[in-house]
């Protein structure tokens, strides 16, 4: 019984070290590329719900890595087409804590298009009947949200992209 035991703990030791390694490893990779950020989705009570990681740019789309997950890939990724920022403020309650000096930019994300409907503002989107919406909340130190928007802004248009498929 004595021996069996041992096994088991050896064994459970060894996945816990595993574990412990891969989450290491990913926490270096992700704190070396990419920006900082503190993230929730909406609605949410004014200090719950945060989560920590880090956001990567691409050409179409932002990842967003969990910093506590073990997920290989993304936790998150935003297409740059269906993203708008509709708002900024500033931590509050307990927020402030650990958000000190911190930008949080409310983000609308836009379900996508069906097919041949192309609009170009929000409000275009919801008045066709258009998809649904979820918001979310996105923390970054000012020089984050300073690449955040010119990330955005330096999106291709719909006309752009509808002239290049035509």
């Amino acid at each position: 019984m004595a021996k069996e035991l041992t096994v088991v703990l050896s064994v459970l030791v060894v996945l816990a070290v595993v574990v412990v390694g891969l989450l290491a490893y990913r926490l270096g990779q992700l704190r070396k590329a990419g920006t900082p950020v503190l993230f929730r989705t909406l609605p949410a009570e004014v200090d719950r719900g945060w989560r920590h990681g880090t956001i990567h740019y691409g050409d179409d789309a932002l990842r967003y890595y969990r910093l506590s997950s073990l997920r290989p890939g993304p936790t998150r990724s935003f297409c740059r087409q269906r993203v708008e920022i509709v708002g900024r403020r500033v931590a509050e309650g307990t927020e402030a804590d650990i958000m000190d000096g911190m930008v949080i930019l409310r983000l609308n994300e836009f379900a996508e298009l069906p097919s041949g409907m192309v609009v170009s503002r929000p409000e275009q989107r919801l008045a066709a009947g258009g998809p649904a919406m979820v918001t979310y909340e996105l923390a970054m130190p000012a020089g984050g949200v300073t690449a955040f928007q010119s990330w955005l802004e330096s999106r291709q248009s719909d006309r752009s992209q509808r002239r290049r498929s035509a």
